[in-house]
């Protein structure tokens, strides 16, 4: 599904929620809504308001707030807590997908697995209607992986060093 389609289907979705429920079509609402499709990928509350500004709009943290909760609660945001962090996303037409998230850096990463997408989407639960899945699976990046590769050896050189320091 294109960009543009995916964020007609949601502003459908947003309209007909709005006038089933006797709320107010708010130019914030929209603008919030178009930013999130935009960005693509995970955001935090304070990257949407700098995105929100840069567009030179600007709302309050009250009506992020209670847009995203607004958003969540619609299924076309889906709320992430990793590791000390809340990260929102776009999950229309998006609902499957699995996360490494790096224990040290916090990096967070998006994989394809269509072997665990799969296995999950075969398995039968009770009483429960499954409507997608995140995955996360944490772990040590590459990077981190080496940083601490490279801090032991040094240690380890250090130590070396002064021992034979010590018997000379």
């Amino acid at each position: 599904m294109t960009k543009d389609i995916v964020k007609k289907k949601v502003r459908d979705i947003l309209d007909g929620y709005l006038e089933v429920n006797n709320h107010r079509k708010t130019s914030e609402r929209y603008a919030i809504l178009d930013a999130v499709y935009d960005i693509g990928g995970h955001f935090s509350l304070d990257e949407l308001g700098a995105e929100l500004e840069a567009r030179n709009f600007r709302v309050s943290r009250a009506t992020l707030y209670n847009t995203m909760r607004l958003f969540i609660e619609l299924r076309l945001v889906v709320r992430h807590r990793f590791i000390g962090q809340t990260k929102y996303e776009a999950c229309y037409a998006n609902e499957d997908h699995i996360h490494q998230i790096c224990t040290v850096c916090g990096k967070v990463t998006e994989i394809e697995s269509s072997k665990i997408a799969d296995a999950i989407k075969e398995t039968k639960l009770h009483r429960f209607r499954k409507d997608g899945f995140s995955l996360y699976i944490y772990g040590i990046c590459s990077r981190c992986q080496a940083a601490i590769s490279r801090q032991r050896n040094k240690l380890l050189t250090q130590k070396q060093d002064k021992n034979s320091q010590k018997s000379k």
